[in-house]
């Protein structure tokens, strides 16, 4: 018996709306392709749904999510903090997961640029637990050993099915921050004693910083705090094209959701310019996720279907500018999806 999976879609700010136009166009081709029922709902959530009602993220959106099976978010602008910050604590969303794959090696750095962030994702000082003592402000960082452990463990599994390198990078600072980016350090080093098969090594993120330009070819899994995994991910987006090359996956034991790892980026709002295959990219996440939650080949399926329609029409001239072509954000999703159709294979 086939599932209709009920899937929240929050189109966003700025360029989001644009995005996720974009991105229905391709999922209702693998759902017409592949035979996939997806329930899709829109929620309200970001600085427009603030300017409404007063709350970036209504209680009405919350019940769409939790009566679903996953949520694929696109960008919001100055309420980010309200929005996903918030939904990541709510769902104990421990791994942020972003992966940074040179598809086309026109716009890419090297063409052999293939490894992925996984970043602890409701810790650090993201956790917004700053206050003020006078003319002093004050940040807490909060490193815990459970959430360390938990984060290296899936760094360590992630390596382990890519099935490439099989080597995990550890980023920190403990030779500053002893106890927290210490903690961490050596709970990563802990967790690595039970993964023999998986090369460990560890990188101050400074020096991080410059290798990720000098040499990206060399990593593999990348596990780092919530801060420098967040800054870092964008410096390495730069690698393979940009931010709109960029997808994320915010992780629990239980529940998911996805999204472009950048902003609402509200000055190109409008003009159709932005490129679409960040969210795509994250709409294909989303389908192998579901696949492997409920083991459904179909998905997993689909998902191959839109990583290979996205490399296509990325290699082709049907584009937009920052990808060197004249098309518009929602012709590209079209031709992602006519791709789709197109494909020789198709599963049965």
């Amino acid at each position: 018996m086939s599932v209709t999976y009920k899937i929240v879609i929050i189109p966003g700010d700025g360029i989001g709306p644009e995005l996720t136009e974009a991105t229905l166009k391709v999922l209702e081709a693998v759902q017409k392709r592949f035979g996939l029922s997806l329930n899709i709902v829109e929620a309200e959530a970001g600085d427009e749904c603030f300017n409404k009602y007063g709350v970036a993220l209504p209680e009405e959106t919350i019940k769409k999510i939790k009566s679903s099976h996953t949520c694929l978010k696109g960008p919001v602008g100055e309420t980010a903090a309200d929005v996903i910050v918030k939904l990541r604590l709510m769902f104990d969303l421990y791994a942020n997961i972003r992966p940074i794959k040179a598809y086309v090696p026109k716009i890419s750095v090297r063409p052999d640029i293939d490894f992925v962030f996984v970043r602890e994702n409701t810790e650090d000082v993201y956790r917004g637990l700053e206050f003020s003592l006078g003319d002093t402000a004050i940040c807490m960082r909060i490193i815990s050993r459970r959430g360390s452990e938990r984060i290296a463990r899936k760094a360590f599994e992630i390596s382990r099915r890519r099935n490439k390198k099989k080597k995990v990078t550890a980023i920190h600072k403990a030779n500053v921050m002893r106890l927290t980016c210490g903690l961490f350090a050596n709970t990563c080093r802990e967790v690595a004693k039970q993964y023999p098969d998986v090369a460990f090594e560890e990188q101050y993120v400074d020096a991080a910083a410059m290798r990720l330009i000098k040499e990206p070819q060399n990593y593999d899994v990348i596990v780092t705090t919530n801060m420098f995994g967040d800054i870092l991910s964008d410096e390495a987006a730069q690698l393979v094209g940009g931010l709109g090359m960029a997808p994320g996956a915010n992780l629990g034991d239980d529940f998911a959701i996805f999204e472009p790892i950048h902003g609402s980026a509200p000055t190109r709002a409008g003009k159709q310019t932005a490129n679409p295959c960040s969210m795509i990219l994250a709409a294909k996440m989303m389908l192998e996720w579901l696949g492997e939650r409920y083991g459904d080949p179909v998905c997993t399926m689909a998902a191959l279907a839109v990583e290979e329609a996205v490399t296509k029409t990325l290699n082709s001239e049907r584009v937009v500018p920052d990808l060197g072509g004249n098309a518009k954000t929602i012709e590209m999703g079209v031709a992602i999806a006519e791709e789709i159709f197109n494909a020789k294979w198709c599963f049965k």
